[in-house]
């Protein structure tokens, strides 16, 4: 099966090598990791005891803590979860696509995914050279469960391989052992672990603030006719992806607003409507609002973003009902306000005063017993 599998991947690899490799040079955010996964450009695996696989930038986060406690490398899918990882841990690749990944991984004592990243290839090759295996904050969505009942064959063969498993909930422990799980745990999503600190620090408004966080296509034009702001309040809007930003600039040509990449300093912002199009400085501005109303959440097919950001920082929290990607993270967090009807949104912008905030953390130190387990394993063999 695994020989297949692997012959399998080589040959989606030579279909699709000549539109990724154009795709690299035109496309933003995928110049450095397509080039990196699919072509290994400066793209060398270096040596750790524990190698950490996330995928994207909240994920990236969420293993930080742990990361830093071990002699660690990281590998990502993204750009973004690549710039992020970088800030903390020096040894960081990009995933290598799984034809090269018998080449390119290299020996590590313990691997630990996060959540969903299924790849048959790394999991195969860490036991192949001897790691322990670890999955955390395994999850499945109402949403995808059909999808991998679909192809448990496949995901059978990838938990065989897999010691150990973090789930974040009954349910997902349940699920997770249909498809062929062993040894799983229930453990809260890490994600509410979170240790969120602005990386700058903004004055805080005299009017009040609104944010639209992590928005989506289609669903700025949404909120903007749903909302009725008035004199004394300002608006960002905060699209989800930065290949959005002209979209939505666009957009905003029926509006007075400004642009937060063409001021000098946030005290030079004197508008109503601000398009914050930039990566990074969200969270800063959660730490100064008032009222943020959270993305990803009002149209169908994107699962909503995670809640533990904004109640961080003592704001009134409003998102929509499609939330099925992090309902085990929304349960975290007290005092949500879920817009069912957009025509209630300004409303409950105008008249909700409860502050979110996030219920009691729970300490790591379960999942960092897990990892030494495995690392004085490997020293006994």
């Amino acid at each position: 099966m695994i020989i297949a599998y692997y012959f399998l991947t080589w040959v989606a690899f030579f279909i699709g090598a000549v539109p990724l490799f154009f795709l690299s040079f035109f496309k933003t955010k995928y110049k450095k990791s397509l080039k990196a996964r699919f072509f290994l450009y400066k793209n060398s695996c270096q040596k750790a005891r524990v190698h950490f696989h996330a995928c994207s930038l909240g994920e990236v986060r969420s293993v930080g803590i742990l990361s830093k406690k071990f002699d660690s490398r990281i590998s990502v899918i993204t750009q973004t979860g690549f710039e992020e990882a970088k800030k903390f841990c020096k040894k960081v690749n990009f995933l290598a696509f799984e034809n090269w990944l018998p080449f390119w991984f290299k020996r590590c004592e313990v691997l630990v995914i996060f959540e969903a990243e299924y790849w048959l290839m790394l999991v195969f090759m860490a036991k192949l050279r001897g790691a322990r295996v670890l999955l955390i904050n395994a999850r499945i969505s109402n949403h995808s469960y059909k999808a991998y009942l679909r192809f448990a064959f496949f995901y059978r063969l990838i938990f065989f391989y897999i010691d150990e498993v973090f789930a974040q909930s009954a349910k997902d422990k349940q699920r997770l052992e249909q498809l062929g799980a062993k040894n799983v745990k229930i453990f809260k999503n890490i994600k509410a672990n979170l240790e969120i600190k602005p990386s700058k620090h903004y004055a805080k408004l005299k009017e009040r603030l609104i944010i639209f966080a992590s928005t989506h296509q289609n669903e700025e034009e949404l909120l903007l006719k749903a909302i009725c702001l008035q004199k004394d309040e300002k608006l960002i809007i905060a699209p989800r992806h930065p290949e959005r930003f002209l979209e939505v600039e666009n957009l905003l040509q029926h509006y007075v607003y400004e642009k937060f990449s063409n001021l000098k300093k946030w005290e030079d912002f004197k508008g109503q409507i601000l398009l914050l199009d930039v990566l990074g400085e969200l969270i800063n501005f959660y730490a100064i609002s008032d009222v943020v109303v959270l993305g990803g959440s009002f149209v169908e097919g994107i699962g909503g973003h995670n809640p533990i950001e904004v109640a961080s920082f003592n704001n009134v929290l409003i998102t929509g009902i499609f939330i099925h990607n992090q309902e085990n993270l929304f349960a975290e967090v007290e005092n949500v306000n879920f817009c069912e009807d957009l025509t209630s949104l300004n409303s409950m912008i105008h008249h909700l005063n409860k502050k979110a905030r996030i219920s009691q953390n729970k300490d790591l130190s379960i999942i960092e017993n897990a990892i030494e387990e495995g690392l004085n394993a490997r020293k006994s063999l």
